[in-house]
């Protein structure tokens, strides 16, 4: 069967969706986008996903291409249309179509695309043995709580860890702190058990996965602080993991080449993956 995409308003094949040269994502990266897992047919915490986009465009003053509800509706005539049941959904909102200006349109019209694509979990070997991670500079801009589009610093740094041989890239600031991963948030166990991830600010985005854990750890009496760690303190941790929409919680085992902990996951990581399951098979929070 071939895919389907959404895009402005239309349904169209994959193969031959497209958007103007003038769209302002293309040329500005004036844009947000958001990705969500879907599961035996469902969006999985949809209405987080909803809360960060509403947010992210606010920040950036784009106006939604259409309600929440219509949104909604877009997204799982989407997934129909594609016979998804098990994958993710990924959506983009721009400025729009307009006359090349650094300066916003004075009528601007906000794009929409959706696609949607098999696949999109974490392998059972990654689960089983753990990744590594490089450490790198973080050489984004001030704002990485707006998921915006504009992402070549985190493609930069995704590509100097796949050259390094490992899963991913931490960011660390240029006071030494971890920010996040080029497309995952951070987590370290310290060696009274805790959780410990920075804290929300604009250096990092609020992931939707480290939003859930937070609580499934409060269900389950494991301590969350938030605040800044360093890179040598990571290296030195009992345990470390990473969370992402497409990862969900996955451990490291590697920093730079060097083993944290034992060099295995640890228990506390594996409690974690455990509670995640069980809300990831519930479809999360309030998913349409």
């Amino acid at each position: 069967m071939s895919r389907i995409a959404y895009v402005n308003g239309l349904y169209v094949p994959f193969e031959s969706a497209a958007v103007h040269v003038e769209d302002r994502g293309y040329q500005f990266a004036d844009g947000v986008y958001e990705v969500i897992a879907v599961h035996k047919g469902r969006m999985v915490d949809a209405d987080p996903h909803f809360d960060r986009l509403w947010r992210s465009l606010a920040e950036l003053s784009i106006d939604p291409a259409m309600s929440r509800e219509a949104l909604a509706h877009v997204l799982l005539e989407t997934l129909r249309r594609n016979r998804l049941r098990e994958g993710i959904l990924y959506l983009q909102m721009t400025r729009g179509v307009a006359k090349r200006d650094h300066g916003f349109p004075k009528e601007p019209r906000t794009a929409l695309v959706i696609t949607a694509r098999r696949g999109g979990r974490p392998s059972p070997k990654g689960m089983e043995d753990g990744v590594e991670v490089l450490m790198v500079p973080d050489i984004r801009w001030d704002r990485c709580n707006i998921k915006s589009v504009s992402l070549l610093p985190n493609v930069l740094a995704k590509q100097a860890a796949r050259e390094g041989g490992a899963f991913e890239a931490w960011q660390v600031d240029k006071d030494g702190f971890v920010t996040e991963g080029s497309s995952t948030n951070a987590w370290i166990v310290d060696g009274d058990g805790n959780l410990v991830t920075r804290q929300l600010e604009s250096a990092i985005l609020s992931g939707i996965i480290r939003l859930v854990l937070q609580d499934l750890a409060a269900s389950a009496g494991i301590k969350v602080i938030e605040r800044a760690f360093t890179a040598d303190e990571a290296r030195d941790a009992s345990e470390a993991f990473l969370t992402s929409t497409t990862s969900f919680v996955l451990p490291v085992v590697r920093i730079d080449g060097e083993p944290i902990g034992d060099g295995l996951p640890g228990p506390v990581t594996k409690k974690l993956r455990e509670l995640y399951d069980g809300h990831f098979e519930g479809r999360g929070r309030n998913s349409p």
